[in-house]
């Protein structure tokens, strides 16, 4: 089974730390994904604001509630092609890392950007100097995260600087950290040219278990279609996705992982949740 959690921004959007976790208690939902500036209206987590006292207010309030922070998302661009700018998304990230243990939170979350100030689909995003670019961003982020013992989640997609299985491989062997875990999005490694091959899909989910299954510590879940290459979100069993291989995979590899869903909403959470338990109860490994 999969245990289901869900993005605080999508469940009430902004409001007091109260009140977003008083909703997040009223929906029985455990497992959050953060990203406290998406979701508190009276917290500043820019460069410099993220302090200690914040990070165990927070905590203590979600342990009230018996509520568990699967993600503690800082979605920056470890590609910024500006480098004082890349700094600074750098520094943000560490800061998240810094009190990440105060929240409870298992790691902390990031994609792996795109070569353009306003992350923008450029052909430079899948350069090797881009590729340098963000591995030098994430070895600083590694030096931190070893010094403070906490985990950090990469989560590749399609269109960004890591985008395929086989770049994550060489992304994880080259950071060579314990400390780096994969936040797996299966929907967001399909390009617009398996949108109808559900073979292809199936590949490209066994392909990412067979490099890194080992490394996968959580998953993110939806449904999706393209409009003109731009991949848009469709709430499970909605869109292009072809779950067979992802749930196979993770009865194997991963059963009791933590599924965060995307984009859901508070009256169509249970139904995703039922959806993707009855896809995972269809294929899973006997």
């Amino acid at each position: 089974m999969i245990q289901f959690g869900m993005r605080v921004h999508d469940i009430c959007g902004k409001g007091t730390v109260t009140e977003v976790l008083d909703k997040v208690q009223d929906l029985g939902i455990k497992y959050i994904q953060l990203a406290m500036s998406k979701s508190f209206s009276e917290v500043d987590t820019s460069v410099g604001h993220y302090n200690a006292g914040l990070g165990d207010y927070v905590g203590a309030e979600c342990r009230k509630r018996d509520i568990h922070v699967s993600i503690l998302g800082c979605y920056i661009n470890p590609a910024h092609p500006d480098e004082e700018k890349r700094m600074l998304e750098v520094q943000r990230f560490i800061e998240h890392l810094k009190y990440s243990k105060r929240i409870g939170a298992d790691m902390v979350g990031t994609e792996t950007g795109r070569a353009h100030p306003d992350m923008k689909i450029v052909p430079e995003t899948y350069t090797e100097e881009n590729y340098q670019r963000v591995l030098d961003s994430f070895k600083r982020i590694r030096d931190a995260a070893e010094k403070l013992g906490v985990m950090v989640g990469v989560e590749g997609v399609f269109n960004h600087t890591l985008h395929s299985p086989e770049m994550m491989r060489r992304f994880l062997d080259d950071i060579d950290s314990v400390n780096f875990d994969v936040i797996l999005d299966s929907v967001n490694l399909i390009k617009p040219e398996y949108e109808k091959d559900p073979a292809g899909q199936n590949a490209i989910i066994k392909k990412a278990f067979d490099l890194y299954g080992d490394r996968i510590t959580t998953l993110h879940l939806k449904d999706g279609v393209f409009e003109d290459n731009d991949q848009k979100f469709r709430h499970p069993g909605e869109g292009f996705f072809n779950y067979e291989e992802l749930m196979r995979q993770v009865s194997i590899w991963k059963p009791y992982i933590v599924g965060t869903l995307e984009n859901s909403t508070p009256d169509r959470y249970y139904e995703d949740c039922r959806f993707l338990q009855e896809q995972y109860d269809k294929y899973k490994a006997v």
